[in-house]
């Protein structure tokens, strides 16, 4: 099986460094297409084909990945239509805010199966949560590009009309966590820490709490009720953050990346 990813960007190039550890495609069965040389200099070099030609890429996989800006996807998607083969391809759309609806009707009878994706760039990591929408794809296509995504992390099946909240829950989210590291990386130096010092401490309490969760099952306000004692410091902290309006702030926050 064939994969192509047109786009090498931010978005784009994080997934073909994910597809590039994994072991679902060989390297040589992997394309990418970009109009950037130097961008695409970087992806030779770990193996995969490259090309500035998106309808080659389209032509010669059995899976199409178009992984561009938004405002670009129709341009695309009209570039390569003449060459999309619905019987044997699959297209993965990767762009927020375009609907299936526009893309079916930018392709007519020459859209392969579809399935709107939305993972985040954790993905070249291999720990991406991706919001997978099938569109009008089977069974077996499904579960094809469920298999493909979950070994670059976890997956979530879901509606399109929940894809804008995946998006800021996951894509957008992880922007969010990396705030909350750095918030709490400065007030480790405040306490005394060195800033290397910090990052490692914080990095690692929260691979601690993510483990817990994940083993234990137990819900979060459980879990810190583990860890709060009478008149503690937990509690203290704990307070004064909500005093601040912590929790506040990042139900706002998910909530705006809607509006």
């Amino acid at each position: 099986m064939k994969i192509s990813v047109i786009g090498a960007g931010a978005m784009g190039g994080t997934t073909v460094e994910g597809l590039v550890k994994g072991n679902y495609f060989k390297n040589e069965d992997i394309t990418v297409a970009d109009p950037n040389k130097q961008t695409l200099q970087k992806f030779r070099k770990m193996g995969v084909n490259v090309t500035e030609d998106n309808i080659e890429a389209a032509e010669k996989s059995d899976i199409v990945c178009v992984v561009v800006k938004p405002w670009l996807v129709e341009v695309v998607l009209r570039q390569i239509k003449d060459v999309l083969a619905p019987q044997r391809q699959i297209l993965v759309v990767v762009a927020a805010g375009v609907p299936s609806s526009s893309i079916e009707e930018w392709l007519g009878l020459s859209c392969p199966p579809l399935l709107l994706v939305i993972p985040n760039i954790a993905i070249a990591q291999m720990a991406s949560m991706t919001f997978i929408a099938p569109i009008t794809a089977s069974e077996k296509a499904i579960k094809i590009i469920v298999d493909i995504y979950n070994e670059m992390g976890g997956t979530l099946i879901t509606d399109e009309a929940h894809l804008a909240a995946g998006t800021t829950l996951a894509s957008c989210g992880i922007a969010y966590a990396m705030r909350y590291i750095r918030a709490s990386s400065e007030g480790a130096v405040e306490l005394g820490f060195k800033a290397d010092e910090a990052k490692q401490v914080v990095l690692q309490t929260l691979r601690g709490a993510i483990e817990l969760l994940t083993a234990t099952g137990l819900h979060p306000e459980a879990a810190i009720d583990l860890v709060t004692t009478p008149q503690g410091v937990t509690i203290k902290g704990l307070n004064e953050m909500e005093h601040a309006g912590f929790s506040s702030a990042v139900i706002r926050g998910l909530k705006a990346g809607l509006k």
